[in-house]
């Protein structure tokens, strides 16, 4: 048992198990199959699962499917596929609010029994229009007094489908002068008539959320029951619920403040909108905050989790900096993947003095820092090489370290080379960089000790895997996305998704399969998409490595 608890979460939970008002912890995740997981859900994830494994407790994964319109099987098994990804298990405690249908529904009547629910025959506009304001009190349904007997008589009827869509509900019976407004006599039950995925065309009446919610809580044994802000004002009616049941057990509604991202959208309603418009390739493109998109694109359960344990409970809604997601990838992978070299941009390199048919092999390790770590590979070295074309400018400006005519550079970890010409097409434009190499400095140092301050990878020529390299960046071009009340559309990134062509590979790199991660040196941290075929790499660039000259040089290249 945790005994310094780091959030308020977490000293409830230990305060209720000391004094022995809870005997044993028991969460919930609960998430409507309406979409694909994202990464606010992993928030709810890890703390439900989280605090459950701390206490030695239990964590139920429950689906609330409430609402067969907008929900599919599809997503029911997207959402078990991402929360075993993220490292949690439910055991055998996989339930649905479906599995409650007919107990909320006998509830239901027992309800009507005790006064304390009726069945009303107002439209949803006129619901809304008599529910009142803030500061001036709704207006009683007229169907709100009808008999216990003509209540339970519609009631039984409207399950039977005696009654067209949406021409009855049955509500709460509680104040419709409340000053919170969900306590206005909220609906218990609509007229649906819609397949749903697991009970099929059995109901055509089907339990609001609220209605459903806190009573499925209650049949599982939830103690905590932990929600999010925009739930708040909720609690007092899943309370209210509770308390007139006269349930015997009494979960605890707790709520803590939402994810929200900079230069990220997180609402369900936007994120199918990117789906569905093509705004996207779908639910798991990279670009994607959706846990599907961020596995995808290359990022780890573990740096999700750390991410998670980062930021924290609070009680108030903030904004994370994206970039704090982005460092946790990145600290993740700085320990945990080998180094390789590849070329995005290639541009030829002729070592005008190296023997044509010599190839070396030069070790090089996979992890610099610790070689003994990850071990070497052998590259081969031969007198044609590729190297990034943002690596050579003909007039550098200063603290440009790298190639450039007369200047001597390091080939990471095979020969100093010195730049002696350049060969251009037709138009102009550089096709090949000539030099020389020092046969003395073999490994990237110099015997007698000169200074050489740029250092540069390279993949042979002669041996290179050809493979495509998928750069992704955000895919807002703002920090809040829709601000001001525009269409967060007119906020997406043109540049977020850039596919590069023709890139070369180190051969050590030839077998990668989908879901293998590496860095490229100097470039960033790369995983193989599952487009990638044997022999044809196909990268998704996981979070870049900062590299300011490289950008200047492709915003020079584009302004020619």
């Amino acid at each position: 048992m945790s005994t310094e608890p780091r959030d308020f979460i977490r000293r409830i939970v230990a305060e209720e198990l000391a004094s022995g008002k809870v005997e044993r912890v028991h969460t919930r995740f609960p998430p409507e199959p309406n979409g694909y997981l994202h990464i606010g859900h992993a928030k709810s994830i890890v703390l439900n699962f989280g605090i459950a494994e701390e206490f030695g407790g239990l964590c139920n994964l429950r689906f609330d499917d409430t609402n067969p319109i907008k929900e599919e099987v599809e997503y029911v098994e997207s959402i078990r596929e991402d929360v075993r990804w993220l490292g949690f298990d439910w055991e055998d405690r996989e339930y649905y609010a479906s599995d409650y249908f007919e107990q909320l529904y006998e509830w239901a009547e027992q309800l009507i029994r005790r006064g304390k629910a009726y069945v009303c025959d107002l439209s949803p506009e006129e619901v809304r229009a008599t529910r009142g304001t803030l500061t001036e009190p709704g207006t009683p349904s007229p169907y709100r007094d009808r008999s216990v007997e003509e209540n339970l008589d519609l009631l039984r009827r409207m399950r039977a489908g005696e009654f067209p869509d949406g021409s009855r509900t049955l509500r709460a019976r509680i104040d419709m002068a409340a000053p919170n407004l969900n306590l206005r006599d909220p609906v218990m039950y609509r007229i649906l008539r819609a397949h749903h995925h697991r009970t099929g065309d059995a109901w055509c009446i089907y339990p609001t959320y609220d209605w459903a919610h806190g009573q499925s809580d209650a049949i599982e044994g939830i103690t905590h029951s932990l929600c999010t802000l925009e739930f708040e004002a909720h609690r007092p009616l899943y309370d209210w619920f509770l308390e007139a049941l006269e349930l015997p057990h009494r979960p605890r509604q707790i709520e803590f403040a939402r994810l929200n991202l900079t230069y990220t959208v997180l609402s369900k309603r936007r994120l199918l909108q990117l789906v569905s418009e093509g705004h996207v390739s779908g639910w798991d493109d990279p670009r994607m905050p959706t846990l599907s998109g961020l596995r995808r694109r290359g990022y780890t359960p573990e740096a999700i989790r750390a991410f998670c344990d980062r930021i924290g409970l609070a009680k108030r809604d903030s904004v994370v900096d994206v970039a704090l997601l982005e460092w946790a990838i990145r600290d993740h992978l700085n320990t945990t993947v080998r180094r390789t070299m590849g070329v995005l941009r290639p541009v030829r390199l002729v070592i005008e003095n190296y023997p044509e048919e010599l190839v070396e092999e030069m070790d090089a390790p996979y992890f610099p820092d610790e070689p003994a770590r990850m071990g070497y590979r052998k590259v081969p070295f031969c007198r044609e090489l590729w190297i990034e074309a943002t690596d050579f400018m003909e007039d550098p400006p200063k603290k440009f370290w790298r190639m450039a005519p007369g200047r001597e550079v390091r080939l990471r970890w095979a020969y100093l080379v010195t730049c002696t010409g350049v060969v251009r097409d037709a138009d102009g434009e550089i096709v090949e960089i000539r030099a020389t190499y020092d046969p003395a400095t073999r490994g990237g140092d110099a015997p007698d000790g000169r200074r050489v301050r740029g250092t540069i990878h390279w993949v042979s020529a002669r041996h290179a895997v050809d493979a495509e390299v998928r750069l992704y960046d955000r895919l807002f071009s703002v920090p809040e996305p829709g601000a001001g009340g525009r269409d967060f559309l007119a906020d997406i990134n043109p540049d977020s998704l850039e596919a590069l062509h023709g890139c070369k590979l180190e051969p050590s790199l030839a077998g990668v399969t989908a879901g293998d991660r590496f860095q490229l040196e100097r470039t960033g941290y790369f995983v193989a998409d599952p487009d990638t075929t044997p022999g044809r790499p196909v990268l998704n660039r996981i979070v870049p490595l900062k590299d300011t000259w490289a950008k200047i040089a492709r915003r020079q290249q584009q302004t020619r």
